[in-house]
């Protein structure tokens, strides 16, 4: 699949709305660099002139504080941008709001706010522009709606066989373990999973960038002993070239990441020769128009590309349409861990033989319930 700009009728932004929701969670999340204790969804609803809509997310699920300035960053800074603004081609849309804003981005020193705030509107856009033509977005893209394969993400230390099966009677076949946590911890976890998944199974890992490079390198063998699709960001992703060229050189296992990259940087990974997972995230840079870009890209050079997702529902099937769009052999992330918003805002289809299949009406598919939500939200507060 390439990258064309498909024929779309223009279309006039009169409105753009952010609704940012958050619960607190009662087991946390845990990862190598942090802990989550609650979860947000920061959404973005685009209207046209003529009364069509269309949904986008913005990322914010780590530091979760961050959500209510991010929905501020896109009305302060981009919504006036786009705002009487006629639209025909997305991405062309969204590289001049993009190089509009960069300005500010330097600035305030908040390139990564900004970035979010770009994306969560580009796929707002790409929504309303696939709804105003009747299509589904990935149809809109030159895909074709179907199924794509996922795996459950997000395993904790703690609770990772307990996930897999509760994960596997849900359709699961392939499921992500985080580590980073110490060796004993770590091996530990890998050995339970390695003993529980049969042949037709499949196991990743997430260092969440835990490792320095020689603890990396050094553990490179060991990995090796697990069979793994792919392990993520087992160093900073900032590091310098030569430490990820390090890495890539002592692992035959394929590296993933991207989730911690944006613009240059992430297309230079999708074509360079150090990750052949290729993982960046729709709510925290280039939305449908970067992230189908870069995932072409990867599936032209041969490499998985794979949408690193961990919010609400309207993300993920974002996420889903542009992984369909973008062919290759990927698999999209769906977190396994707890996350009440995600099913008290959208209804989402379930698994079928370790798919998730997209919906065939238009745009994303899917209409978040945000009343329902608000109500839920507001009973479940009284009653606490």
């Amino acid at each position: 699949m390439s990258l064309t700009s498909p024929a779309i009728t223009p279309f006039t932004i009169a409105r753009v709305e952010t609704f940012v929701f958050r619960v607190p969670i009662e087991k946390p999340v845990v990862a190598s660099f942090g802990t989550f204790t609650d979860r947000v969804a920061a959404l973005v609803r685009v209207e046209d002139r003529d009364g069509a809509h269309g949904w986008g997310e913005i990322w914010s699920n780590f530091p979760s504080y961050g959500a209510e300035h991010r929905a501020r960053v896109l009305h302060a800074a981009v919504a006036p941008r786009a705002l009487r603004q006629t639209v025909s081609d997305p991405a062309a849309f969204w590289r001049t709001l993009s190089a509009a804003t960069h300005v500010w981005a330097v600035q305030s020193g908040e390139p990564g706010p900004l970035a979010a705030a770009l994306a969560g509107l580009d796929q707002a856009v790409w929504d309303l522009a696939a709804r105003r033509a009747g299509k589904p977005l990935c149809t809109l893209l030159g895909g074709t709606p179907g199924a794509v394969p996922a795996y459950a993400s997000g395993l904790n230390p703690g609770d990772g066989p307990a996930i897999v099966e509760r994960k596997r009677s849900e359709g699961y076949r392939a499921f992500k373990q985080k580590i980073g946590f110490g060796e004993d911890t770590d091996l530990g976890n890998l050995k339970t999973l390695q003993q529980m998944l049969d042949d037709t199974e499949r196991l990743m890992v997430d260092v969440n960038q835990g490792w320095g490079v020689e603890e990396a390198v050094r553990l490179a063998p060991t990995m090796a002993e697990f069979g793994l699709d792919w392990v993520e960001e087992p160093i900073v992703a900032d590091r310098p070239e030569v430490e990820w060229r390090t890495c890539a050189a002592a692992y035959d296992i394929p590296l993933a990441g991207g989730e911690n990259l944006r613009g240059g940087d992430l297309v230079a990974a999708a074509r360079g020769g150090v990750l052949q997972v290729i993982q960046p995230d729709i709510g925290k840079w280039g939305g449908v128009s970067g992230c189908f870009a870069v995932g072409c890209a990867a599936v032209d050079a041969g490499k998985r590309y794979c949408p690193h997702w961990l919010s609400g529902g309207v993300g993920l099937m974002q996420s889903a349409h542009v992984l369909a769009a973008s062919g290759g052999a990927g698999r999209l992330e769906i977190d396994a861990n707890d996350n009440p918003l995600r099913t008290a805002l959208v209804a989402l289809p379930p698994l079928r033989d370790g798919a998730l299949p997209i919906p065939h009406a238009p745009g994303i598919g899917i209409e978040p319930d945000l009343i329902s939500c608000g109500r839920w939200l507001t009973e479940r507060r009284e009653s606490h």
